[in-house]
C-alpha cells in the first residue's frame, strides 16, 4: 500500500531506477573530476548541473499522458528532420563534421533527438496500421522511408555512428512490430554484397577507423593511437585499478579523449575491472528496467516504444564499449551519463522520462 504521506506523484516514480541512474551519474562524476586531474572545472562541475537538470526534465516529462506522445510523434519527427536540412544549410562546423545549430545559448545536435523521435514515429504509425496490414508492403516502404530520411541526412554530416543508432532504433521498432523475419535475412544479405561499395564511399578518415579496427597495430602512432592507448588504459587498470587520481595514461595525456568518447578507459585504468562491471551492470539495470516496461505496457504503441527506447540505451552503451576495446571501429559514441557533454545526458533522460511515462501509464491502468 502507498504511504498516505507521499504524495501519488512521488510514489509512482520508478525510485530504484532513479537511484541506479544517479550511481551511475555521480560515478561519472567522479571519473571526470578525476581525469581532470582532481578539479571541478572544466568537466565534473557543469556536468553535474547538466545531468542534474535533465533529470529533473526526465521526471518532468514522465508526467505526460501517453496519448500526449502519440500525438507528438509525427510533428516531432517533422520537425527534427526539419532541423536537420537547416544544420546541413546553416549548420555550425566543429572537427570537420557539420552537426549542430547554433542558437547563441547552445549548440543544439538535432541527430540526437532523432534517435527517440524515430522510435516514437515508427511506433506510433505501427500502432495506427491494422494488423492485417504488417505483413503487406503497406508496413514497409513508410518504414524504410520514415528511417532512411534522417538516417541520410545524418550520414552526409558526416556522423556515421548517430546514423547507426538512428538506424538500429527503427529496424527494432520494425521487427517487434512484427515484419516477417526474411526481410531481415535479406536485407542483411545485400548488406553484406554491398559492403565493397559502402567502404570506397566512406571518407577516408571512416575507411582508416574500419582498417584500424581490422588491425590495430598497423599504425599504433597514428590512425590506431586511440585505440591502442585505450587497450593500454583499460589493461593496465587490472581488478581493482591504480586508484582513485592515480591514472597515468589519462593524466599524462597518452589516452585521448579521456573524457568524452574513450572516458571509460579512464575509469578503467582507475577502478579496474570492479569499476567496469558496476558501470555495465547498472547499465544493464536500466536496459533491463525498460524491457519490463514494455512488456508490462497493454497499448501496442507503450510496447513499441518501451521496448525502442530501451534498446536505444544499450546500443549507446554497447557501440562505445565495444569501441574503447577495440571490439568495433571508432564511431564517435560517448558513454551517456558518464562522457562529458550533454547530447547524450539530454538523449538518454528522454529515453528515461518517456519510458517512466509509458510506466505510469500502465500503472495508471491497473
Amino acid at each position: 500500500m502507498r504511504d498516505p504521506l507521499v504524495p501519488a506523484p512521488l510514489a509512482m516514480l520508478p525510485w530504484r531506477l532513479i537511484a541506479t541512474v544517479i550511481a551511475i551519474g555521480g560515478f561519472g562524476l567522479v571519473v571526470l573530476y578525476s581525469a581532470a586531474g582532481g578539479s571541478l572545472k572544466p568537466w565534473a562541475l557543469s556536468q553535474g548541473i547538466r545531468f542534474c537538470a535533465f533529470l529533473f526534465g526526465a521526471i518532468l516529462l514522465s508526467r505526460v499522458r501517453e496519448d500526449q506522445i502519440k500525438a507528438a510523434a509525427f510533428p516531432a519527427y517533422a520537425i527534427i528532420v526539419a532541423a536537420l536540412v537547416i544544420v546541413e544549410i546553416f549548420g555550425f562546423v566543429g572537427g570537420g563534421s557539420q552537426r549542430w545549430l547554433d542558437l547563441g545559448f547552445i549548440r543544439l545536435q538535432p541527430s540526437e533527438l532523432m534517435k527517440p523521435a524515430i522510435v516514437l514515429v515508427l511506433a506510433r504509425f505501427y500502432d495506427l496500421l491494422p494488423a492485417g496490414e504488417i505483413r503487406r508492403f503497406s508496413a514497409i516502404w513508410p518504414a524504410a522511408a520514415l528511417i532512411g530520411v534522417p538516417f541520410a541526412l545524418v550520414l552526409v554530416q558526416p556522423d556515421l555512428g548517430t546514423a547507426t543508432m538512428i538506424l538500429a532504433g527503427g529496424v527494432v521498432v520494425t521487427f517487434l512490430a512484427g515484419l516477417p523475419l526474411r526481410l531481415y535475412i535479406g536485407a542483411g544479405a545485400a548488406f553484406l554484397a554491398a559492403l565493397p561499395i559502402i567502404f570506397f564511399s566512406l571518407h577516408e578518415y571512416q575507411r582508416n577507423r574500419v582498417l584500424i579496427f581490422l588491425d590495430p597495430e598497423s599504425d599504433p602512432l597514428g590512425t590506431g593511437y586511440h585505440i591502442s592507448q585505450s587497450k593500454i588504459a583499460i589493461g593496465s587498470g587490472g581488478i581493482f585499478g591504480k586508484g582513485f587520481l592515480n591514472g597515468t595514461q589519462s593524466h599524462l595525456d597518452y589516452l585521448p579523449e579521456g573524457h568524452t568518447d574513450f572516458v571509460f578507459a579512464t575509469m578503467a585504468e582507475e577502478w579496474g575491472l570492479a569499476g567496469g562491471l558496476f558501470i555495465i551492470v547498472a547499465f544493464l539495470l536500466v536496459v533491463n528496467w525498460g524491457v519490463r516496461v514494455a512488456l508490462r505496457a497493454r497499448s501496442r504503441f507503450g510496447r513499441l516504444a518501451a521496448g525502442g527506447l530501451s534498446m536505444t540505451i544499450f546500443f549507446y552503451v554497447a557501440i562505445n564499449l565495444s569501441m574503447v576495446m577495440g571490439l568495433a571501429p571508432v564511431v564517435g559514441i560517448p558513454l551517456p551519463l558518464v562522457s562529458f557533454g550533454g547530447s547524450a545526458v539530454m538523449t538518454v533522460m528522454l529515453c528515461l522520462g518517456l519510458l517512466m511515462a509509458i510506466d505510469r501509464a500502465e500503472k495508471a491502468g491497473r
